[in-house]
């Protein structure tokens, strides 16, 4: 027995003294190139990349290599000209004109859209009754459905519904003005006039969007823990608090988001622009950089110059997509709340 047990150990001793094989590192086996590995890598990241640069950076490198030539769009000659076509525009009235307008867009349309947006998405997920749970105003549903509802409408349609509204002879809005007592509205060509035709067009514009994105931040605040809400209840904070502190700060990934998506629509909104002010307004007072690109281009021939307006927009628009992110990152703002 005793010498049993003396095998027994020398046999243990003899397997713990060999070196036992290095353990494998976790995930070694799962970075080996498959075949399952290297289709999904070029479906899901080629592919897009590849259309990424065919459709996007392609385009835009073409455009950039126009804004240096004299070409007129329809003939194979493209006489390099330098940066003669941006020193041009930097002396254009009408370009700088039209840069302020779309700038005027850049800066109302989106913070008029996002706080009435907020306002409604507040009073639909917590401004009910304050008695009970905390809940939305009663017949939520059918808000949400009727407010949606101008965001599935082509936009060039709502330019053309909304040029009849605004019809100083027979227009929806005048009627309802001089109905309610207000004459001097009869006859008011809110588009005609230099003093109102830029706050008209914007009105249609926040009209288009207001129900898409207060939707968007309805869900989002409803994937705030509901008990924050309980709590502010109890602490006494009013609806005003409550959307300040708890569902503002709760949704900030969102309202970036949406910060961004509507300033680049801002900077855009050449249909709408088009629809209800195809020659830009009085006064070129609703001339944006979208329609004279349109018109240099494809009226007067000058696809240089046109395609030196575009580069000068983009470099705009990626100027207030880095601006919006730089402020957020200040302010904390991560993923789909603030930090």
């Amino acid at each position: 027995m005793a010498g049993a047990v003396a095998a027994g150990r020398r046999r243990r001793g003899a397997s713990s003294s060999t070196p036992s094989p290095a353990p494998s590192r976790p995930g070694a086996r799962g970075r080996r190139l498959s075949f399952d590995r290297v289709s999904l890598m070029v479906v899901f990241l080629g592919l897009p990349f590849a259309f990424y640069v065919v459709m996007v950076l392609y385009p835009f490198t073409q455009a950039t290599y126009y804004s240096v030539t004299a070409w007129t769009g329809f003939s194979p000659e493209q006489p390099f000209v330098g940066l003669d076509n941006y020193v041009r525009l930097a002396g254009d009235a009408q370009f700088l004109n039209s840069l302020g307008n779309s700038l005027t867009l850049l800066v109302v349309v989106p913070a008029v859209t996002l706080v009435l947006s907020f306002a409604l998405a507040c009073v639909l997920t917590f401004g009910g009754s304050t008695a009970g749970a905390v809940r939305g105003l009663r017949g939520t549903a059918f808000y949400r459905v009727v407010s949606f509802f101008p965001y599935v409408v082509p936009a060039i349609v709502i330019g053309i519904i909304w040029s009849q509204v605004y019809n100083p002879s027979n227009g929806l809005l005048n009627g309802l003005l001089v109905g309610v007592g207000l004459d001097g509205f009869t006859d008011f060509a809110w588009l005609g006039q230099a003093s109102t035709a830029m706050a008209a067009t914007i009105a249609v514009i926040v009209w288009a969007f207001v129900g898409f994105y207060m939707v968007l931040f309805v869900a989002a605040i409803q994937n705030i823990d509901p008990e924050l809400f309980e709590a502010a209840r109890l602490d006494g904070a009013g609806r005003v608090r409550t959307a300040l502190s708890i569902a503002l700060p709760g949704i900030a990934g969102s309202v970036r988001t949406a910060y961004v998506y509507m300033g680049i629509l801002a900077l855009d909104a050449f249909v709408y622009m088009q629809a209800l002010n195809p020659t830009g307004g009085p006064e070129s007072s609703t001339l944006v950089v979208t329609q004279q690109v349109f018109t240099t281009a494809f009226a007067q021939g000058q696809f240089g110059i046109a395609c030196a307006m575009g580069v000068v927009l983009a470099v705009v628009t990626l100027v207030f997509v880095g601006l919006v992110f730089g402020v957020a990152r200040l302010l904390g703002v991560r993923g789909g709340a603030r930090a």
